[in-house]
């Protein structure tokens, strides 16, 4: 059994998809809707153990990643088991993170942001569900992005569009305010996964 295996077996997930335990060497730093996610102490990785009825994506997740290998946007890959993946750990502040305590997003990273994701359409992929929490800026100011296991389905998702588009006509105009209550932007996200935000145009 090598070492990422154990750090994902020793990872306990009831069956609320509630998080048990886990082994002292990992630190609990994310839950999203189908995978927790840690830092491994002793080295600069993040091991994601997805919930029990979502092990399926893992190995869809995995094979995207080493799609995008050798593109510095996305994560470097490690390791890949039937339920789990290790990555790099990304040191920085997400877009929603950015937003929510007032550091201003510059045109520049919604340019990198857009090249990077044509540079995952060059190699066959169709990035989607592109939204603020995965979408990085390191404290070094490179752009990072995550969670990519939507980047092989074949719907056009307008999702990056309908973001971009509020950046350029709100989000830089000075009226807009800079810092947005994180309690207001899970309210935005809602309203528009439920269709509720016309998408632009």
């Amino acid at each position: 059994m090598n070492n990422y295996q154990a750090l994902a077996n020793s990872v306990i997930i009831n069956k609320k998809n509630r998080l048990v335990s886990y082994d002292d060497s990992l630190k609990h730093i994310g839950t999203g809707r189908s995978a927790f996610v840690f830092k491994i102490k002793s080295a600069n990785k993040a091991i994601k153990i997805f919930f029990p009825e979502f092990t399926h994506i893992a190995k869809e997740e995995a094979e995207i990643y080493q799609a995008l290998q050798g593109i510095s946007y996305y994560p470097s890959i490690y390791g890949a088991g039937l339920n789990y993946i290790v990555m790099d750990f990304i040191e920085g502040l997400t877009l929603f993170d950015c937003v929510s305590q007032g550091k201003f997003i510059e045109p520049a990273h919604i340019k990198e942001i857009d090249y990077a994701l044509s540079l995952a359409r060059a190699r066959g992929l169709n990035p989607s569900d592109i939204h603020l929490r995965n979408l990085f800026i390191t404290t070094n100011g490179e752009i990072k992005i995550i969670d990519v296991a939507r980047f092989r389905q074949k719907k056009n998702c307008r999702q990056w569009h309908d973001l971009k588009k509020a950046y350029y006509r709100f989000y830089r105009k000075r009226f807009f305010p800079k810092k947005v209550s994180a309690i207001y932007l899970n309210i935005v996200a809602f309203l528009y996964k439920k269709g509720l935000f016309l998408s632009f145009a």
